[in-house]
């Protein structure tokens, strides 16, 4: 059974850290690039960062500079360090597969008190 199940998920006050985990298991495919989503209230959404198989990362300019996304070798799990957190941080992150086909964990909750 394909599962992606994300941890880490609190509130936190503004200018604070938090790092939000994602166990990847039951996947019987290669994967070639994951990325971390997040979608506030009454918005899209929208991808914060992404991790390549050859460990090339991208980010959103929002999140440029403040947030890191690192996995381990065999994909077992990937992770999202947030830093200086802000207000507008505040959304339901995703942790996907993104490659070669896309596949959605259940979503954590990051709530940041300004």
């Amino acid at each position: 059974q394909e599962q992606l199940v994300e941890s880490g998920g609190r509130l936190v006050q503004a200018g604070g850290s938090l790092r939000l985990s994602c166990a990847v298991s039951g996947i019987s495919f290669t994967i070639d690039a994951m990325g971390w989503y997040r979608q506030a209230a009454g918005n899209e959404r929208e991808l914060v960062a992404l991790i390549t198989r050859d460990g090339t990362t991208k980010y959103s300019d929002s999140v440029k500079g403040r947030f890191t996304i690192s996995r381990d070798d065999a994909w077992n799990t990937v992770y999202l360090q947030m830093n200086s957190l802000k207000s507008e941080d505040t959304a339901v992150y995703y942790c996907s597969i993104t490659k070669p086909t896309q596949r959605w964990g259940q979503g954590t909750q990051v709530t940041v008190s300004s």
